[in-house]
């Protein structure tokens, strides 16, 4: 249906319903270096996003510099039975491509600990398994490597490719995620929902599958007709009409989310529909738009933060990611409130940070 570079985000970690433990939370660290002669500007940019669900963890780290995306990486963690699980996966922006991907694993039996790290680089792989145990006073260690992924061309052990299917709560509904590598690297993630249901036509809902790939994506809504209602999906739908009296096809234009969980708000948007676009998208040429907020209690009044990451088909960013947009306010005093935000054009680099913005506001 609609194809396009974007990112997932790392920001498509899923908010999970009421019945599961569950945080939403993370940092933005920036730090501005401005020298007036001769001028120039250095900007550090790092924002964290930490989801937490039923022991599990899921978080992305992103790095911006004032010549645009640095880093991208993605880590998840928890446990599985009597197995600690883990994955770190990197991408390099610049080059639109997929750098590494670990993944460890352990399970203590009986006195006996073993652990593996599976490691995955273009045309390379290693695996190394770990056993170690202690009786009495004697204590024994075993360590079997196979493989190297530094070195060499080709993937040994046999090894082809993996395909890990994840089930996890999505605010009013369950997702399932399959994220798959071959000899080569990273080959797609996909996100599916279904039984999204459609305002004033509770006889029909959606399934929807969302697929990112380094350099395509695609969001692809099914109909089906026999399943339930839905809480927190906006679904864009245009009905086409001649005069006052015949009505023509069903358009879906578009789907959105908004979630809260404990003072965070997500909200994501995809419109490909006709003119106006809702929400983020209006005015812009982005079709797509995830965005983090907060609003809390600060040291001495309120405080409020928002980041959204907007996408634009046929770009030339990792996953298509082509502007950053930040905000911050915090009221100082109770006359005094301070703000500042960044907007981060990535289409502009190596002048990615199109906007810097530091303001006040005195009352009295």
């Amino acid at each position: 249906m609609k194809k396009g570079l974007v990112l997932s985000l790392a920001l498509v970690l899923g908010l999970g319903a009421a019945s599961f433990a569950q945080t939403l939370s993370g940092s933005w660290d920036t730090t501005a270096t401005i020298v007036p002669s001769p001028v120039s500007l250095g900007i550090r940019s790092e924002l964290i996003v930490a989801y937490v669900v039923s022991g599990w963890s899921f978080t992305s780290d992103t790095l911006l510099t004032q010549a645009g995306w640095s880093s991208q990486r993605f880590d998840a963690g928890g446990a599985l039975g009597g197995f600690a699980l883990g994955s770190t996966l990197t991408f390099n922006p610049a080059t639109v491509a997929f750098t590494s991907w670990t993944a460890t694993g352990s399970l203590s039996l009986v006195g006996v600990a073993f652990s593996g790290v599976f490691t995955l680089t273009p045309d390379n792989t290693q695996f190394v398994l770990r056993s170690s145990g202690t009786v009495g006073t004697v204590g024994a260690g075993v360590t079997v490597t196979l493989g190297d992924p530094t070195v060499g061309s080709g993937c040994d052990l046999n090894w082809t490719g993996v395909d890990i299917t994840v089930g996890f709560p999505f605010s009013c509904a369950d997702v399932t995620s399959t994220i798959g590598f071959d000899c080569t690297g990273f080959k797609a993630a996909t996100f599916g929902v279904t039984g999204i249901a459609i305002p004033n036509l509770s006889w029909v809902t959606l399934d929807a599958t969302l697929t990112f790939q380094t350099q395509t994506k695609s969001l692809v809504l099914s109909p089906k007709f026999d399943l339930g209602d839905g809480a927190c999906f906006d679904v864009y739908i245009t009905q086409a009409h001649t005069g006052s009296l015949t009505l023509d096809g069903i358009t879906i234009g578009g789907i959105g989310v908004r979630c809260e969980i404990g003072g965070v708000e997500f909200y994501g948007v995809s419109y490909w529909g006709a003119l106006p676009k809702p929400g983020l998208l209006a005015g812009t040429p982005y079709w797509e738009a995830y965005q983090i907020a907060t609003l809390d209690d600060g040291c001495c009044g309120p405080f409020s933060f928002d980041v959204t990451v907007y996408f634009l088909e046929g770009g030339v960013q990792l996953f298509d990611v082509a502007k950053v947009v930040t905000n911050m306010e915090i009221q100082i005093a109770t006359q005094f409130t301070f703000s500042t935000g960044i907007a981060i054009d990535l289409a502009a680099a190596p002048n990615a940070f199109t906007r810097w913005t530091l303001g006040f506001l005195v009352e009295w």
